[in-house]
């Protein structure tokens, strides 16, 4: 059973942050993906985050605003899929990047592509759901970075918090400013992706 007043107190929050950060926020799919109750988050969130071709299409039909769409290991064919319902995809590394290049030629002018990048700078108490933990495989460090093509790439992305507050993320842009500046500068937005409390009561 879901408590409708619960959520929309919820999302009333949330609205609250984007207004006061000057942000979007996305509803991640893979965490809550009751889309008979999208007509109401829909009145607050900018759109949802989806790990694939199958919620990036739940997201485009049922809410139809953004949908930004990250997997760790695109086939071609999953790839074209989702991008058939998204505004952003997102690769996890710039070997992906190269093994898509003509991909995103042919398709740049409609669809914004990012890359998700590793800070190496750990939050999470729990290894194992730490994507910056040693030897993660989630994201592109910046040595990585150094000597990639990133022709085509409008974004970042990184997703490094776990149930974390507005502390845990200070820390991590504080990492990822003074290493990842060259990078910022040239990018269009950036995705900070999930993990953080907002609706905690503290």
């Amino acid at each position: 059973m879901i408590d409708l007043a619960a959520l929309e107190s919820n999302l009333e929050l949330l609205a609250h942050a984007q207004r006061a950060a000057d942000c979007g926020i996305l509803l991640a799919l893979k965490g809550f993906a009751t889309w008979s109750t999208f007509p109401l988050v829909g009145k607050y969130l900018d759109g949802v985050s989806a790990s694939g071709p199958d919620e990036a299409r739940l997201g485009r039909e049922e809410l139809g605003k953004q949908v930004h769409t990250y997997c760790p290991a695109f086939d071609e064919a999953s790839l074209r899929e989702s991008m058939r319902y998204s505004d952003h995809v997102v690769f996890n590394s710039p070997s992906q990047v190269d093994r898509f290049r003509a991909v995103i030629d042919e398709h740049a002018s409609d669809t914004s592509f990012g890359l998700r990048i590793n800070p190496e700078h750990s939050e999470v108490d729990v290894a194992i759901y730490d994507p910056c933990a040693a030897g993660s495989r989630l994201g592109a460090t910046k040595q990585s970075l150094m000597k990639a093509n990133l022709r085509g790439i409008d974004g970042l992305h990184f997703h490094t918090l776990c149930e974390l507050g507005a502390d845990a993320l200070q820390r991590t842009l504080a990492v990822i400013e003074d290493d990842f500046a060259h990078w910022l500068d040239g990018a269009k937005w950036v995705n900070f992706g999930g993990g953080h409390h907002i609706t905690k009561p503290d």
